[in-house]
């Protein structure tokens, strides 16, 4: 029997597979190649789940480090948002007055501010109201604003109900009436939080 040529179709089984010089350089006719590691690199376990574990519990306390510290920071700042500043006037009647006399004769927003509860502090809807007062005033001739003493009608505590009445009299003999109904609260003084 005749054995087949060397490097004929069955070739010989030590005899390396023929080489196409670009695959030798790592790289085909269509791109390069990227080999697969050899060495002692190519066989290194994974990392343990140990040190896993630990970066996801370090990870943890740490987010709730975070929330707790951001949770807290937020409750003060919501809790110091609502404190009055400085002291209020030191009965309901005058905080009521000092409010009329900012709104209706000084046309000054910042000082009727100044006078409200910081639950109803909106200095956007306070300026509005005075802007809506100018431009009621600027439609008469020489309008002129004055209002009754105003009186406690109710007061538990910290809150009572304060009244007065409101007269708007023009040089040309016109006159309009409104009653008011404040709710003032005491915190550090009286403030003005619900006109009615």
């Amino acid at each position: 029997m005749t054995q087949p040529p060397h490097g004929g179709p069955t070739g010989s089984p030590a005899a390396p597979p023929p080489r196409d010089e670009s695959t030798a350089r790592g790289t085909s006719p269509t791109g390069p190649q990227h080999a697969a590691p050899t060495g002692p690199a190519a066989h290194a376990a994974p990392r343990p789940a140990r040190n896993r574990r630990g970066l996801v519990i370090a990870s943890l306390v740490l987010v709730a480090a975070v929330l707790l510290c951001g949770g807290g920071g937020v409750a003060a700042f919501l809790t110091l948002r609502d404190a009055e500043h400085g002291e209020g006037p030191p009965e309901p009647t005058t905080a009521v007055d000092s409010f009329m006399a900012a709104v209706y004769r000084d046309r000054d927003p910042a000082g009727a501010a100044d006078l409200v509860c910081a639950a109803a502090r909106d200095e956007k809807k306070i300026a509005a109201k005075v802007a809506e007062v100018e431009e009621y005033a600027a439609a008469y001739r020489n309008p002129r604003f004055r209002w009754t003493s105003p009186t406690v009608d109710n007061q538990n505590g910290d809150r009572a109900t304060v009244t007065t009445r409101l007269t708007m009299t023009t040089s040309d003999e016109k006159v309009a009436d409104q009653d008011l109904r404040f709710t003032v609260v005491r915190k550090q003084g009286w403030w003005v939080c619900e006109v009615g």
